[in-house]
């Protein structure tokens, strides 16, 4: 079966400059958002299977990179750029499964700090166990120094709209 190629591509063979249409730059965003669309809906079609939508993956995996640190509601729809009853609602549900915890803050006592539970990691590992073997096949083909590569500047365009928000 012919791989399907998109009407914006370039002919087999072209450079990527060779590709018209609007700036580069904006198509490269662009491109990200689509890719994003794609791989989450392949992603979300494994994580049913594990009772763990996607937005509470994508909570799990906010708590991944520090899990040590308790984090509030509040902080976690600014970082998350979400509306706060929209993280409540994914945090209440994370809580009632055991994969958050919620301690009461000793700055605010109207606020609690949520902390992510072994159960929780556990959940978020055995996700992304599930969700590999998806993905990985984008990058069958791919040298170890192109991956290398690519990880630098996508982490290079992260870190930019990470800052400039």
């Amino acid at each position: 079966m012919p791989r399907s190629v998109s009407k914006d591509a370039a002919p087999a063979g072209s450079p990527p400059s060779a590709v018209a249409g609007p700036d580069r730059r904006f198509r490269i965003v662009n491109w990200i958002g689509i890719i994003d669309q794609l791989a989450t809906t392949k992603a979300n079609r494994v994580l049913r299977d594990h009772d763990l939508p996607m937005p509470q993956f994508i909570m799990l995996n906010h708590f991944s990179h520090r899990p040590e640190e308790g984090k509030t509601a509040a902080g976690i729809a600014r970082a998350m750029q979400q509306l706060p009853p929209a993280v409540t609602k994914t945090t209440q549900k994370l809580v009632a499964k055991g994969y958050l915890r919620e301690v009461a803050s000793p700055q605010d006592a109207r606020s609690k700090l949520l902390f992510v539970t072994a159960r929780g990691r556990a959940a978020h590992g055995r996700a992304i166990a599930a969700v590999l073997p998806i993905l990985a096949p984008a990058f069958a083909d791919w040298p170890e120094a192109d991956l290398e590569q690519f990880w630098r500047y996508l982490d290079r365009l992260k870190i930019w709209f990470d800052e400039n928000r």
